[in-house]
């Protein structure tokens, strides 16, 4: 059994998402970021974290490779080519999609006022746009990221695109609008969101 916290609006989505994929039982506690429950597991009050066995896991990524390791499912073994492709596409979009939404919220909403700056969003949506440009180039030939099989970079990407969407940053590959339309479509997917 596990123990997901924090609320579907945010990074702990993904989480949700796995287990769901999965077919693992858990609780889910809706706590917001920086609340006393959240502090508690991660000083740094930032969601999701996954208690197992007692022990919190922090960071969404760390979260559900993990969950893909320990049950053998949406992930390649660790040691193979295919790990390290999949691996190389996690960490691209961390860096690329990830970051740069990450950035526009917080000039957005998350940092003091005085401290935003509203201009920066212009120059990432730019680098957003131009990451799809590359990141079409990189995926596989089939309907997910590295091709017939569904991994954890799926499952990031789909976030990102979602968040995007509701950040209004333009999805300008044709391409992945198609494949956002079919991961929505997803029966874990739609579990997980009802969840809000």
């Amino acid at each position: 059994m596990y123990t997901v916290i924090g609320t579907v609006q945010s990074r702990a989505l993904r989480v949700l998402w796995m287990l769901e994929e999965l077919g693992q039982s858990y609780d889910h506690v809706s706590a917001a970021p920086r609340s006393e429950g959240v502090v508690a597991f991660n000083p740094a009050g930032k969601v999701p974290v996954l208690i197992a066995d007692g022990t919190p896991i922090t960071d969404s990524t760390a979260i559900i490779q993990f969950l893909a390791d320990h049950h053998g499912a949406f992930t390649h073994p660790a040691g193979t080519l295919d790990r390290a492709r999949q691996d190389s596409l996690t960490q691209f979009l961390l860096d690329e999609f990830d970051a740069a939404l990450w950035m526009a919220a917080r000039h957005s909403f998350i940092l003091p006022e005085e401290l935003r700056m509203a201009g920066i969003k212009n120059t990432l949506r730019w680098e957003f746009e131009r990451s799809q440009h590359t990141l079409v180039q990189r995926m596989g030939e089939g309907e997910f990221v590295m091709g017939d099989v569904m991994t954890v970079p799926d499952i990031i990407l789909t976030h990102c695109l979602i968040w995007a969407l509701s950040a209004k940053f333009p999805i300008v590959e044709h391409r992945l609008s198609a494949y956002l339309d079919r991961m929505q479509a997803r029966p874990a997917l739609q579990r997980a969101l009802a969840r809000r």
